[in-house]
């Protein structure tokens, strides 16, 4: 139940975020936007980091280094968003966006990929993507 409520906090988080990113971009630039997006976000997780005393800089070694790229997936990911919001507004944006992510996230689970336990590809998994996609084409429909 707890992983339910995260995502869809999470759902809710990202949508209201985006669209501040495309407002703040319209007014400061997209790349004044992604640094203060970055960089209150570090000022915050820093913060956090020091008051809980993490030691998770002492892991770090033994993280694999491909996984070191998240942070720079994030400045793909406040990119891509915003410029999507801009051009597509943000109903149709995040729809797309959850396409996307639900078809490579079931990529993942079914090859194993990045050392997640193998989920099968169903039907029922198939034909819910495929109604979340005609759910879009209708929904855009003019």
């Amino acid at each position: 139940m707890i992983g339910i409520l995260y995502s869809l906090l999470a759902g809710l988080v990202i949508s209201v975020q985006s669209v501040f990113n495309a407002r703040m971009t319209e007014k400061t630039g997209f790349w004044f936007t992604n640094a203060w997006v970055h960089g209150t976000g570090f000022a915050i997780t820093l913060i956090i980091l020091l008051l809980l005393k993490d030691d998770g800089l002492a892991r770090l070694p033994a993280v694999n280094k491909l996984y070191w790229l998240g942070g720079a997936m994030g400045v793909m990911i406040v990119f891509s968003v915003t410029k999507g919001i801009t051009s597509l507004g943000p109903a149709y944006s995040v729809a797309l966006l959850l396409i996307m992510q639900l078809l490579v996230a079931m990529v993942i689970d079914s090859l194993g990929l990045f050392g997640v336990d193998r989920v099968p590809v169903t039907p029922n998994k198939l034909i819910g993507i495929a109604v979340m996609i005609a759910g879009v084409i209708v929904f855009k429909l003019k």
